[in-house]
C-alpha cells in the first residue's frame, strides 16, 4: 500500500500493481501487529518511528528476513533489523 501511496499517476500506480502481482504478499498477523505495537510505543516519542513503518518492519523481523528500503538510517533504531539498500541509486 505504501508503494501506491507513492505513486504519482495512474500509469505509474498500475506499474507498481503489475509488479507487486509477482511478489508474494504478506499480511501481518495479530502476533506481528502485537510486535509492531511494542516497537511503535517504545520509540515513536524518541526516534518518530511511524505506524506503517513499525508494521513493515515486525513484519521483516518475524518471518527473519532482511528488510529492503532506501530508508536504512530510519530503522536503524530497531533492534534485530537487518536492512539492505535495493540497489544503487543512480546520481543525476
Amino acid at each position: 500500500m505504501e508503494l501506491v501511496q507513492g505513486c504519482r499517476n495512474r500509469a505509474e500506480q498500475e506499474k507498481v500493481e503489475r509488479t507487486l502481482g509477482r511478489c508474494r504478499i504478506v499480511w501481518p498477523t495479530a502476533a506481528f501487529c502485537d510486535a509492531a505495537f511494542a516497537a511503535f510505543a517504545q520509540f515513536h516519542l524518541s526516534y518518530n518511528l511511524g505506524i506503517i513503518d513499525a508494521l513493515i518492519a515486525q513484519t521483516a523481523l518475524q518471518l527473519g528476513l532482511p528488510l529492503h528500503t532506501f530508508n536504512q538510517k530510519h530503522y536503524a533504531i530497531l533492534p534485530d533489523l537487518t536492512t539492505i539498500q535495493p540497489y544503487n541509486r543512480a546520481v543525476p
